[in-house]
């Protein structure tokens, strides 16, 4: 019963209105609008302290004459005091943002200072009443009558607030008109309350009505700032908070860290399993990230697998490391998805401010810089942002503006690499390779511009360019040669890529089974997910298709029986190790023999040395490729590459 009777007088004092009846809400709910009342009290008390100290002066005048004159000079002069003390630090604290959250022990206050000064104007009544003349008892009376509504006025969200500063009045009037015997007087206190009970009815149906107006308010916000799936903030709350924390940086230079975490994988989940599958895996996600922050800190969902924290009140560096370290470690168990243990990782990318940024758009560019270093440097990176790191993302910006009009400036050139035939010692087809020539910067190697290509999406552009070329080049040769060309699976989000393809065959009168598509696993698998049907349709046009870079992916068997190749290509680092690491022949030698019983064809990238090309002419190998076969050569040099190697087979025959 104690228990009960605290808790309810808590709530009564906090302002809650549950403690009246009305539904109870969460204690950040309830924080949320006990903000909404005090920031409404606040605006009203400039103005309605003012109205205290001018009643005060106003009372003061009437008992000028009266035998109580000097008290009433003393009582009106701290009233007077403290209204114009409260009144103008209402108005600074009105210049301060409005809080989102108000504690409990803030409405114990106000509900204080409400009492105080309500026993202050109660006292009135009580001692100078009954000794003013009938003209000072008329002021009385109506500053009695008038703070009553001043005070209801105020305090009519707060209902408890407004009775602690009513109640002394009413108790004061209540004394002075009993000590008359007059029955007007007794009039006079029946009206007083009847108006009473009127504008206290009027406060709590006010209060409730403004109570349900902030929770509407408050949902609807929460729809617009919360993110639906994981229930965490998004981008909009994101935003809201770092301009918040800008403005605490300006004004009392509180400085902050802002991290940046980008998910792996999550592309792979989706299409593995289903866009409902990576729906409760983010969610997933998001419980694990929150778990490891502070009370006060909340981690935001601001894209698909993207998710962002604002770390306020920092003082060292190493606070925001060990936070990004937490996120890390909460990724070492492996998730459970449909009955399936799914491991995953993060990248985390940290901008400290001022140190990096004073502004919303510097440190989300800059944070974005040092995600994307992490992200690169493989899962589970940390990095801090750096001032080269900048440098370096101008430098791609520069590098992609240059890359746009490379094409129309003829920059850009292939090149070919030969296949050749263990078994039989023919050249059987050549491998186009993109470079491209800068003005200034010279030769870029295609590592550096390809991946730049693929996140501007110049990559459609530079993938027809290519197609074209590669295949108006092979109309130029023997009709026993073919051309393998390498596509970004990028370019498979494309509607247009076989339109393309058939296109440059058409235009190049080139037929079908002489074009060999190349795609690379590694990229296959983590950014494209239904390429079946493409390659399906490109080996019913008659294609061949290629897997690029065997044996460095994680999943080759799953795709090579899912997926349509014709021929693998075993990675050249394989190859370069296959004579002295006893490991990488056995994978070779496992390799070839899978290839064999699925009757695809297999080719031996990096092939440099004359030990080499015999070890894998006994393992059975159909093709090879590499600097002993052939370096990469210009169209014009293909004719004259051809004809030697023929001579050197008839020699050798």
């Amino acid at each position: 019963m104690r228990t009960y009777l605290s808790s309810y007088l808590a709530k009564l004092l906090a302002g809650d209105l549950s403690a009246f009846g009305a539904p109870p809400t969460d204690e950040a709910l309830a924080g949320h609008i006990r903000a909404e009342q005090i920031s409404l009290v606040l605006g009203y008390s400039l103005g309605i302290m003012l109205a205290n100290a001018c009643n005060a002066l106003v009372l003061a005048v009437a008992l000028w004459q009266s035998p109580d004159w000097a008290f009433a000079l003393v009582w009106a002069a701290g009233v007077s005091s403290a209204a114009l003390f409260f009144g103008l630090q209402a108005r600074a604290s009105r210049r301060i943002a409005k809080p989102q959250f108000v504690s409990r022990r803030t409405m114990y206050r106000l509900v204080r200072n409400a009492l105080a000064l309500g026993a202050a104007w109660g006292i009135v009544p009580v001692a100078f009443f009954a000794d003013a003349s009938s003209g000072a008892q008329l002021v009385i009376t109506c500053l009695c009558a008038g703070m009553l509504a001043g005070g209801a006025f105020a305090f009519s969200t707060i209902p408890i607030a407004a009775i602690a500063f009513t109640a002394p009045i009413f108790l004061g009037t209540a004394i002075c008109l009993g000590r008359e015997d007059d029955f007007v007087y007794l009039l006079v206190a029946v009206l007083v309350v009847v108006y009473g009970l009127v504008l206290l009815r009027g406060v709590f149906v006010h209060a409730f009505e403004f109570r349900r107006r902030i929770i509407a308010q408050h949902e609807a916000e929460r729809t617009v700032r919360q993110d639906l799936l994981t229930h965490l903030p998004n981008r909009v709350a994101f935003n809201e908070t770092l301009s918040g924390a800008l403005n605490r940086l300006a004004r009392t230079g509180e400085e902050f860290a802002v991290l940046l975490l980008d998910l792996d994988r999550f592309k792979e989940v989706n299409d593995r399993f289903g866009h409902p599958a990576g729906d409760e895996f983010l969610v997933q996600v998001a419980a694990r990230l929150q778990r490891c922050t502070r009370a006060d800190e909340h981690v935001a969902r601001i894209g698909g697998d993207e998710f962002a924290l604002i770390m306020s009140n920092l003082t060292r560096a190493e606070d925001a490391f060990a936070l990004a370290e937490r996120f890390v470690a909460a990724f070492v168990d492996p998730f459970v998805i449909e009955g399936c243990e799914i491991t995953s990782g993060i990248g985390v990318g940290i901008v400290l401010a001022p140190r990096d940024g004073n502004t919303s758009h510097d440190l989300l560019k800059h944070v974005d810089i040092a995600l994307y270093r992490a992200k690169k440097s493989g899962p589970g990176t940390i990095s801090f942002f750096e001032p080269s790191d900048d440098q370096s993302a101008r430098d791609r910006r520069a590098l992609q503006r240059d890359l746009e009009r490379a094409i129309d400036a003829d920059e850009l050139f292939l090149v070919y690499q030969p296949f050749l035939d263990i078994r039989d010692g023919r050249i059987t087809g050549f491998e186009a390779l993109l470079r491209w020539q800068h003005p200034v910067r010279g030769l870029i190697p295609p590592t550096v511009f390809i991946p730049i290509a693929e996140e501007s999406g110049l990559i459609h552009q530079l993938g027809e360019w290519v197609i074209r070329h590669a295949c108006a080049t092979l109309s130029r040769w023997p009709d026993d040669l073919r051309i393998a060309v390498n596509f970004s699976a990028v370019q498979f989000q494309s509607a247009n890529v076989l339109q393309t393809i058939v296109q440059a065959l058409t235009e190049a009168n080139v037929s079908p089974r002489r074009l060999e598509i190349e795609i690379t696993e590694s990229m296959l698998i983590s950014k494209y997910g239904s390429a079946p049907a493409i390659l399906n349709s490109l080996l019913e046009l008659g294609l061949t298709v290629a897997l690029d870079d065997f044996g460095t992916g994680f999943s080759s068997l799953t795709y090579l029986r899912k997926l349509p190749f014709s021929r693998i290509k075993i990675d050249q680092s394989f190859i370069r190790d296959m004579l002295t690491q006893p490991d990488c022949g056995a994978i070779v030698r496992s390799i070839i023999a899978l290839a064999q019983d699925l009757e695809i064809g297999v080719v031996a990238e990096g092939v440099e040395t004359a030990d080499q090309l015999e070890y894998l002419r006994q393992t059975g190998c159909h093709e090879v490729q590499g600097y002993l076969i052939g370096r990469p050569m210009s169209a014009g040099k293909i004719s004259a590459a051809l004809d030697r190697h023929r001579q050197q087979s008839m020699h050798a025959a």
